[in-house]
């Protein structure tokens, strides 16, 4: 008997005795898994062999869970936090036990929940006590997170309550897969002991074969249509991507051109350009992401005239009523580089001619650009964004060219609620945010800041006219306009995959 080569080396590892998983013999032969199924499945039609399926299940953790199998549940953390603040001695207000277990946002709740149900203690108007007992590395559900951390449970074998407990906090999940195995038949073991060699197959008719009438001699490989195929997603644009690119079609139409600049830069463009304070909280460590070498941009790199017209604006103000911030300034400050927490200072460099010369109004410019924020992670916010950067100069500019500008913009994306609130920048006034409903859950988002630059921050660069401008978030405008309720699923550490694979971007 001749087979085709795959075939043979099926029932080559096939037994008569023990079903023998696809997969296996996938291994063993160092052939396709779905080149051995479709192989298989021709064989039991001939009947050599039988393929048996069926479906194993096994538990697996979900982010979540493989997060709190690496550190430790809330719960635990709370029950830490407070037995350090003496609350195994006498109750202490939760606050003082929440901060030292590092909690955030949603654990904060989540351990609160969790924390009187499984016996660690009290909780009661305000305050916290802890069983000093309780010892964390007993916890049922904290031991089987760290049992899937190394190996695979069967959902039968484990405590249906547990599972079900670690189910309903999303710390788990039952993942069902199809196992094919595959024995000889009598007939199969007949053709083996009588012999089975290898036919040469192939998938079609070529000229050559016809010319030579090699067709006759050769052995056709037949499609299977019952055979596995491997899923394959091809390639698309990112959600994000196509946004970003629909933002600047729509500011080049209102016509605007296009910015870039640096995306780690001194705190002068960053900060004291924009009349920000030396000492302004948002300017410490913990808001910024300083570079140690280099640490700072060089002298030379920083035009003295514009240096020493930002620092009298700092000390002193401008014009005749101006008003300073009376503060220390510091030039070797104002060197250190860090990676850019809003794209303004691409703004700063054009406003003070340093990217294209002397701008003469009328002039729009815009960018969309990363920017980069310690800021804590959640729905909204994430570590690094796009930013939406715009300004318009020009003479005798007010607050309602400004909204207008918006109510055109986002009308393009079919957005037509934006809501405007007063607000304070130290570098525009006067200033508002920018808010939109989302369409799933109707909350109000906020998108963007925006404002009219003060006399403060243009006249040390050099600018005579009016500057309104804006910073505007390009993921909250893509929530706003398809619905994504979490940013984090499109992108980031946690990006959701399915998401960027099935999402289509609505205008």
């Amino acid at each position: 008997m001749k087979l085709p080569e795959t075939q043979v080396a099926v029932l080559e590892a096939a037994s008569a005795d023990d079903p023998t998983p696809v997969e296996r013999i996938a291994e063993e032969t160092g052939e396709q898994v779905q080149a051995v199924a479709g192989a298989a499945f021709e064989l039991e039609e001939q009947g050599l062999l039988t393929v048996t399926e069926r479906t194993d299940a096994e538990l697996v953790l979900t982010e979540e869970g493989e997060q709190y199998a690496y550190e430790r549940l809330p719960e635990h953390s709370l029950w830490v936090g407070a037995l350090s603040g003496g609350a195994d001695e006498e109750p202490i207000e939760l606050g003082k036990a929440i901060g030292p277990a590092g909690l955030e946002d949603e654990q904060v709740e989540i351990a609160l929940s969790n924390f009187a149900r499984k016996g660690l203690g009290t909780i009661d108007s305000g305050t916290i006590a802890v069983d000093p007992e309780f010892d964390p590395e007993s916890d049922p559900e904290h031991d089987l997170l760290e049992r899937l951390q190394d190996e695979a449970v069967d959902p039968d074998e484990a405590d249906a309550d547990l599972v079900a407990a670690l189910e309903r906090r999303g710390l788990v999940e039952t993942e069902e897969s199809t196992v094919r195995e595959v024995a000889l038949t009598d007939e199969g073991v007949t053709a083996m002991m009588e012999g089975v060699e290898v036919a040469e197959t192939v998938g079609q008719v070529t000229p050559e074969l016809l010319t030579s009438g090699e067709w006759e001699e050769v052995e056709f490989a037949e499609y299977n249509v019952q055979a596995d195929a491997e899923t394959v997603h091809g390639g698309k644009s990112h959600p994000l991507r196509e946004m970003s690119e629909r933002v600047t079609d729509v500011l080049v139409g209102m016509g605007f051109e296009e910015m870039q600049g640096p995306h780690i830069d001194a705190d002068f463009y960053i900060n004291d350009c924009l009349f920000m304070p030396q000492d302004h909280p948002a300017r410490n460590h913990w808001d910024r992401f300083a570079l140690d070498e280099p640490a700072q941009m060089d002298r030379e790199n920083l035009p003295p005239d514009l240096v020493d017209r930002v620092e009298a604006a700092h000390r002193d103000g401008v014009g005749p009523d101006g008003e300073g911030y009376h503060s220390p300034w510091d030039e070797d400050f104002a060197r250190a580089l860090a990676l850019r927490g809003h794209t303004t200072n691409l703004s700063v460099r054009h406003l003070a001619g340093l990217a294209e010369g002397e701008l003469e109004p009328p002039q729009r410019y815009f960018s969309i650009e990363k920017a980069y924020r310690n800021d804590t992670l959640d729905s909204t916010h994430l570590l690094e964004f796009f930013q939406i950067e715009g300004w318009v100069m020009a003479e005798d500019l007010s607050v309602r060219d400004l909204m207008g500008t918006f109510t055109e913009f986002y009308e393009q994306f079919g957005i037509t609620d934006i809501q405007f609130k007063p607000h304070y920048n130290p570098y525009t006034e006067p200033s508002f945010e920018l808010f939109g409903r989302h369409p799933e859950t109707d909350e109000l988002i906020e998108i963007g800041n925006s404002g009219i630059f003060r006399p403060e921050m243009l006249e040390p660069l050099g600018v005579e006219a009016d500057v309104m401008a804006w910073g505007l978030a390009l993921e909250r405008l893509f929530m706003l306009a398809t619905g994504a309720e979490d940013i984090r699923d499109v992108h980031g550490t946690l990006v959701d995959l399915e998401f960027l694979r099935n999402e289509e971007v609505v205008y």
